[in-house]
């Protein structure tokens, strides 16, 4: 029986194929002054005044007690914790009660974007596929960088895990200001480029003659190997998708870099330069989709705390840990509202930067403490959603809502039509 042997050396190579065309980052033009007839220009919505999604996660949570207000709607208190984004505080939503129904600590931290357990997904039509990679796989092609993910390879259990493929891909991160500035501001030669434009003619030919022995193969086999080829034909169409990215990018330049290449430092300090850099991707146009992981690695000694993250998270409501984690806390907090306030300074059209992308803040974990899951500390600011208040929705099996289903409304605002998305049961209003 030769059949399934051929049908796994060819895809193998298909396999092979689609990680040679991996994109090599975020270089695009600068929006307001690309030319007319330039891929940005050219393609429906590119430019001014477009949807855009960016989430930022933390691994191990915050602290609740100093989180959450008590008053719902536009009158709710500023705790502790919120207190970093009250010059930004109509452009806000703040939610309590949304989480998946999920338990597993720190191994259900990577279902933030999901709601779904990665070892769950195997038999799920989108697996365990997050909503920022939703939604790059629907409006991706807008723009050179289907979508930017960034956080660290190190910490607990591993590198960022925050955003997951249709496949069940975690997507690898871009680790540091550095490299990330490199992807955005460092153009090819000339000579580089135009070997890039053969190399894609080549790699087109090689994907039509695999395209074709494919489909002489369907007419061949049986009904259970049929169902593997379908699985193949996706894996040439995701390939197609991003041949033809590279098509449309190969001779096009980078923005000039605004400023000189920063070096990189701890993730505390690089922070402030990672949120600058997503800002600046967002503002070029260079993608409309972003995340940010907060990991393991984010060192309290780099704030002056001679603590481990992990152990200071379980603090068993000891009031000298509790109050080394709300000054880490605080910091990132600090720094999510300065990215809110620089998007809120960058016109984009006749609105702001931050009028046109929703931006969700939160976690996959509620209590770090004690290892939950549940109640997840959530904000949502700009794209249409900052109205200044804060939601307590229902809680308990009647009357629960899954966060997913927030994940459906901010799709559609994304102009993506769908009515669910992960664990959703409709959406959220």
């Amino acid at each position: 029986m030769t059949k399934p042997k051929n049908l796994g050396r060819r895809r193998f190579v298909i396999r092979s194929l689609a990680g040679s065309l991996a994109l090599p980052g975020l270089p695009s033009l600068m929006a307001d002054t690309v030319d007319r007839n330039s891929p940005v220009q050219a393609t429906r919505g590119a430019g001014t005044g477009t949807r855009r999604f960016v989430a930022v996660g933390n691994l191990l949570g915050f602290q609740q007690k100093h989180f959450f207000p008590e008053t719902p709607g536009r009158d709710f208190e500023e705790t502790t914790l919120l207190k970093p984004l009250a010059e930004n505080r109509d452009h806000i939503n703040v939610y309590r009660g949304l989480d998946h129904g999920i338990r597993g600590g720190h191994f259900a931290v990577h279902t933030f974007l999901s709601g779904v357990l990665h070892h769950e997904s195997k038999h799920r039509r989108d697996g365990n596929v997050t909503i920022d990679q939703f939604l790059a796989d629907e409006v991706g092609k807008q723009t050179r960088f289907a979508s930017l993910t960034v956080g660290s390879e190190g910490g607990i259990h591993g590198g960022c895990q925050m955003s997951w493929t249709k496949s069940g891909v975690r997507v690898p991160p871009i680790t540091g200001p550095a490299e990330l500035f490199d992807r955005l501001f460092m153009t090819e030669s000339k000579q580089r480029r135009s070997q890039m434009v053969n190399e894609n003619a080549l790699q087109a030919s090689i994907l039509d003659s695999i395209t074709e022995e494919a489909g002489a193969l369907s007419k061949r086999v049986n009904q259970e190997d049929r169902s593997k080829l379908d699985e193949y034909f996706s894996s040439i169409r995701e390939v197609e998708k991003q041949l033809e990215v590279r098509r449309r990018w190969a001779d096009q330049p980078k923005p000039e870099a605004p400023f000189e290449k920063p070096a990189d430092t701890n993730t505390v300090d690089d922070l402030p330069m990672l949120y600058e850099l997503i800002s600046l991707a967002l503002q070029t146009d260079s993608t409309r989709i972003a995340t940010l992981e907060i990991g393991g690695s984010f060192l309290p000694q780099n704030l002056g705390i001679d603590k481990s993250y992990h152990s200071l998270s379980h603090h068993g409501n000891d009031e000298e840990t509790v109050a080394h984690l709300i000054t880490l806390e605080t910091y990132q907090l600090e720094q999510f509202g300065k990215f809110l306030t620089r998007l809120a300074g960058i016109q984009d059209g006749e609105q702001t930067l931050l009028d046109s992308t929703a931006v969700l803040f939160g976690s996959g974990m509620g209590n770090g403490s004690s290892h939950t899951n549940s109640d997840l500390p959530i904000v949502l600011a700009g794209g249409g959603y900052g109205r200044g208040e804060f939601k307590k929705v229902g809680s308990g099996n009647r009357n629960k809502i899954p966060l997913c289903n927030l994940y459906v409304d901010i799709a559609q605002k994304m102009g993506v039509q769908t009515d669910s998305f992960g664990t959703s049961t409709g959406t959220f209003s």
